[in-house]
């Protein structure tokens, strides 16, 4: 049976080596984009590939996107076949960061169509734990193969839609994944503006996880998500600039609370329009 949100660092262990896993170490910084692929030749996962943010699952940046758009469908699906994934492989995603940045490949794969795409839970860190291994160096790459884009897995509502909502023309509930004090407007460190999409609701994606860094008891979760919608597919996520808002959908999926919806340009994209409306404080 695929693996669709989560793997322990026990289960891998017991699967590690099988034919048709794909491993990705998707390990980055805000701060510096090298660090990613250093940390990855310093020590990964047996067998593991690099998912650079910026270089594969993100596009570059234009003046009306946000800072990290989505890749072409056509190009990470290049990738994807290039790395040896195919309709049947199981991919597992993991970082450092309890799943930050390891959701957005997660996120990515089913919005291409592939379900069998599952977080390392704990990441690294759960992994050495278990008694896991490391190898330095790259690890060699594998056979291409043809990846076939898919019927979406993952929704995605664009800014036109999230200003439809903003504007209660739409019944979809926005939720925002930042810190809470980014939230507020008290502290902005990466953009422009500080605030939130008007009537979007707090939920930072570093409350879905426990103090290991793992991520909280199904039931907590679906405590956490539940009271925001009836219906999960009204709920849109969004962030800075779309990829830690993943970690808020992955959380909603493992809970069973699914069709929650991304916003990709998140706040990075929705501020590049100054007229568009901005909040500040609890809403």
């Amino acid at each position: 049976m695929a693996c669709t949100t989560l793997i322990s660092a026990d289960d891998l262990k017991d699967r590690m080596g099988r034919p048709g896993w794909r491993i990705f170490d998707c390990r980055c910084s805000a701060n510096d984009p090298s660090v990613g692929e250093k940390l990855y030749r310093e020590g990964h996962l047996p067998g593991a590939r690099h998912a650079d943010l910026d270089r594969v699952l993100a596009a570059p940046s234009g003046p009306h996107t946000g800072r990290h758009p989505l890749p072409a469908p056509d190009k990470l699906a290049a990738w994807l076949g290039a790395e040896g994934v195919g309709e049947k492989t199981q991919i597992v995603a993991y970082d450092d960061a309890g799943g930050a940045f390891a959701a957005r490949l997660w996120w990515l794969a089913r919005w291409l169509g592939h379900e069998a795409v599952a977080v390392l839970d704990g990441g690294i860190r759960a992994w050495e734990k278990a008694g896991g291994t490391l190898e330095s160096g790259e690890a060699p790459g594998r056979e291409p193969v043809n990846f076939r884009i898919r019927e979406p897995l993952a929704g995605i509502a664009d800014v036109h839609e999230v200003a439809r909502v903003v504007s209660h023309l739409h019944s979809g509930r926005l939720v925002d994944a930042r810190d809470r004090r980014r939230y507020l407007g008290e502290l902005e460190p990466i953009d422009p503006v500080a605030g939130h999409i008007p009537g979007a609701h707090s939920r930072p994606f570093g409350d879905n996880l426990d103090e290991q860094g793992r991520f909280l008891p199904v039931e907590q979760l679906r405590t956490r998500f539940s009271t925001l919608a009836r219906d999960p597919r009204s709920v849109i996520h969004y962030c800075g600039s779309g990829v830690t808002a993943c970690h808020n959908v992955l959380a909603m999926e493992h809970a069973g609370l699914t069709g929650s919806r991304l916003y990709p340009g998140s706040w990075s994209e929705w501020i590049r329009d100054p007229g568009r409306p901005v909040e500040r404080g609890i809403t």
